[in-house]
């Protein structure tokens, strides 16, 4: 399936001077400042440099007392890291920046990049899958991302055990890109430190959280999106119902990314998630040919995507996605039958019941005595 590119979600912006780029950094990391606040106050103000003026008062009025801006003096320990590690800092701003990157509703303003920054510049492809690999899916993800390199794309995935260390191994010598959930100087597992020096040689490493940070458990969802952005298509090749791998796959369609799943036997649970996304649409991968044939009207230049008309045709898995923003909308904290959920998406049962399941297994919802039906409160 080839997805629809859309145009940047977000303003042309200028070069970054080095003050604008500390001030924007500063912005950032100040505290109750997200990626949407971080858009709104540059959009109202200007400059990181007002915004940062701005933000204390804004605080302020929000009923926050004592509200400080992150100190010059954190960003500049930050600077200094990065350029211990050899990193180098990318705003949103900067030529460099991914272009892909830059048409997702959540992209990082900046990233940590550490390597060879002309990889960024080169079409890629996002090849992930299960920590728990099998000896034929570390087999397929290795034929998989030889042979695409080869091709010239860049293979992009999480530094992750299993498929994306598979994936990593076989493209370095073609190019690759690892996503780290932590500091692009922090490496995670610990197992592959030398595959991420190597990567650092002759690969990129890139995150978008502050130099020295450990990776937490709320980090690598965050992660994904960043991995299925930067990319025109990712690849599954072994999942779990519940994985990781299935929010990648997730991200991509809501980023308008072609999706692909390599088949696994029924009986084997690290292929439940590809059978599920080729269920729901996904586009059966057997080899590196069926992933070019799919996308090979839609590599050009990279700055041009974003130019191409919506594509007409129908895609099942797209209308999966909406169905699972649809019944979260619908559901709340207090439980409701699901004949009437049913009643209330306006969609057969029987494609609403395989969707309950999905979001049971990713832990959103929760089946209640009575065939009700809640969200999950943390």
């Amino acid at each position: 399936m080839t997805g629809t590119r859309n145009s940047s979600n977000h303003p042309p912006l200028l070069p970054t001077t080095e003050e604008d780029r500390v001030n924007r950094l500063r912005l950032l990391r100040s505290r109750r400042v997200g990626i949407a606040t971080y858009r709104r106050l540059l959009a109202e103000h200007g400059s990181p440099e007002k915004a940062l003026d701005a933000l204390p008062l804004i605080a302020r009025e929000a009923g926050v007392k004592g509200y400080e801006t992150c100190p010059i003096g954190v960003v500049q320990a930050e600077l200094n890291a990065g350029r211990a590690a050899g990193a180098r800092l990318i705003s949103d701003a900067d030529p460099q920046y991914p272009a892909h990157l830059h048409n997702i509703a959540d992209a990082p303003p900046m990233i940590w990049a550490l390597g060879n920054l002309e990889l960024l510049s080169r079409p890629m492809i996002a090849l992930v899958g299960a920590r728990n690999a099998s000896s034929l899916g570390t087999r397929m993800a290795k034929k998989l991302a030889a042979e695409l390199t080869e091709e010239g794309f860049v293979i992009v995935s999480g530094l992750a055990r299993g498929i994306d260390t598979a994936a990593h191994i076989a493209a370095l010598p073609g190019g690759t890109i690892a996503v780290q959930a932590g500091g692009v100087d922090t490496i995670y597992p610990v197992e592959n430190t030398q595959l991420a020096h190597d990567i650092a040689k002759k690969g990129l490493r890139i995150s978008e959280m502050p130099m020295g940070m450990q990776p937490q458990a709320r980090h690598f969802p965050a992660r994904n999106r960043i991995i299925s952005g930067m990319a025109q298509a990712v690849i599954v090749v072994e999942a779990a119902a519940k994985s990781g791998s299935l929010i990648t796959a997730r991200n991509a369609l809501d980023q308008a990314r072609d999706v692909f799943a390599v088949p696994g036997h029924p009986f084997d649970a690290r292929a439940a998630g590809c059978n599920i996304l080729l269920r729901d649409g996904a586009t059966l991968v057997r080899n590196a040919a069926d992933v070019i044939e799919a996308i090979s009207p839609v590599v050009t230049d990279i700055p041009e995507l974003s130019l191409a008309p919506p594509a007409p045709a129908k895609r099942p898995l797209r209308q999966t996605a909406a169905l699972h923003d649809e019944i979260l909308s619908r559901l709340g904290p207090a439980p409701i039958a699901e004949d009437q959920l049913v009643r209330d998406v306006a969609e057969p049962a029987a494609k609403v019941a395989p969707v309950l399941v999905d979001l049971e297994l990713e832990g959103r919802i929760a089946r209640q005595p009575g065939g009700l039906w809640a969200t999950v409160t943390n």
